[in-house]
């Protein structure tokens, strides 16, 4: 007989809400480094810092979402986005609350996805524009410049895959 009764509300100190810390260092760390980015660096490719023979620094402002998608589409998109953000951000911080603190890869992917959210949000309202500025190349083809905040989401991203795997491979076994 399975127990049909509701599981128990998790309190925050056993959810993974404690694991938000992440998320306001990811956002710490990517504002500083935009922020030194901005004050230090020329704008645009003349500009740019050769660093290995793959990657530059190169301050570009991006108004569009990843990989610049919808970047030319006049300024609405900037409302868009901010909206996807605080809806994402919303979402993770109540999948985190009923997640248990130890299950810690999908609260550590949870927490930085709402940190690099975050990040871009700021810039988004604050300068209307997300501040890039890492730019990986292999000869003349670029990657899209991107940010801490990106990679921080992305890493989010794969980690929650990952996790997906470990549970189903954990639920199977049972």
């Amino acid at each position: 007989m399975t127990n049909s009764a509701p599981q128990q509300a998790l309190t925050l100190k056993q959810s993974g809400i404690r694991w938000l810390w992440l998320a306001i260092l990811v956002f710490i760390i990517d504002n500083g480094t935009k922020l030194l980015v901005m004050d230090t660096m020329g704008y645009g490719w003349p500009n740019r810092i050769e660093i290995t023979p793959f990657f530059n620094l190169l301050y570009v402002h991006n108004t569009g979402a990843a990989f610049s998608f919808l970047s030319s589409a006049g300024g609405w998109q900037r409302w868009l986005f901010a909206a996807i953000a605080f809806g994402v951000c919303g979402l993770l911080t109540l999948w985190m609350r009923r997640t248990p603190v130890t299950n810690k890869m999908a609260n550590i992917a949870y927490a930085l996805i709402i940190g690099g959210a975050l990040g871009n949000l700021f810039d988004r309202l604050y300068h209307g524009f997300v501040v890039d500025f890492l730019d990986f190349y292999y000869g003349s083809y670029h990657w899209p410049a991107f940010n801490i905040a990106d990679s921080a989401i992305c890493l989010g991203a794969v980690l929650l895959i990952l996790d997906g795997f470990k549970t189903d491979k954990a639920v199977k076994a049972h």
